[in-house]
């Protein structure tokens, strides 16, 4: 099992990850994570929907997945670390997923974002 350290936090792979906006709770998924410290990339999946409190995130997640918005975005340690993000429960990463980290690391560079989940998805 990976895992990686993120501020305060352990994350591993398959990790739900919520982060507060004023309109609710946004959520997102860790896929993978390569590299150390500052040179950190981070994969992760983003999700459309909001929700009003954190009780009802976990419930989402535990009847169905959730509609993605970003299905896989690579963010540099920076972009990742400027949304706070608390840790909710993690589930196993499915094989379709760690497909989607594999295809960004065979194409050589792939893409890493320095923009932030948020102003990727539209808020400030």
């Amino acid at each position: 099992m990976l895992i990686y350290s993120n501020m305060s936090q352990v994350l591993t792979p398959g990790d739900f990850l919520v982060y507060q906006l004023e309109a609710g709770f946004g959520l997102l998924r860790l896929l993978a994570a390569d590299g150390e410290g500052d040179e950190t990339v981070w994969h992760v999946c983003a999700y459309e929907d909001f929700y009003p409190d954190v009780d009802i995130v976990v419930a989402a997640i535990t009847v169905k997945e959730p509609r993605k918005s970003i299905e896989h975005i690579a963010l540099t340690n920076r972009a990742f670390e400027s949304t706070q993000v608390a840790k909710l429960l993690n589930l196993p990463i499915s094989v379709q997923e760690k497909d989607l980290v594999e295809v960004w690391r065979s194409s050589n560079p792939g893409k890493v974002s320095d923009r932030s989940i948020r102003l990727l998805l539209g808020f400030r």
